[in-house]
């Protein structure tokens, strides 16, 4: 088979494409795609461990550990001690973090939207529950 007709040599083309548009649109916020996955799922509930967060966004212990480094290092979040569990850590938001909700929030939405404006409204839908189906099956083999 030509390499460039590969699943796997598409979808990390593709996957490329799109990363390099989301840095570039964040850019001016000194966010990176993963620095806003991260935000998002603190928006959504400030207050959990950083196992939660790398669980929600598929990333290893050891990754989001320097990452979660980087944003606290910008001002965008914070560690601290769970009152109720002294081992346990929870990652909670600045004040930073919680204001960039709304315009990272834009962005990202206007971002997706102008990735999936190459296709009609049925293909888009058709689109993203490929790559959904692909990602639920794919890791239960």
């Amino acid at each position: 088979m030509e390499v460039t007709q590969c699943i796997n040599f598409l979808l990390t083309r593709a996957q490329h494409a799109v990363l390099s548009y989301f840095r570039s649109r964040l850019d001016e916020y000194d966010v990176t795609p993963v620095q806003y996955g991260i935000l998002s799922c603190l928006w959504c509930k400030d207050g959990q461990t950083a196992t939660e967060i790398a669980q929600r966004i598929c990333l290893d212990g050891s990754t989001i550990t320097g990452i979660l480094d980087r944003m606290e290092n910008k001002g965008l979040l914070e560690r601290q001690s769970d009152p109720n569990d002294r081992r346990a850590i929870r990652v909670v938001l600045s004040d930073k973090g919680r204001q960039l909700e709304k315009p990272l929030g834009e962005v990202v939405k206007a971002s997706n939207q102008r990735v999936l404006d190459i296709f009609t409204k049925e293909e888009q839908e058709l689109f993203v529950e490929s790559l959904k189906r692909v990602a639920d099956n794919i890791s239960k083999w």
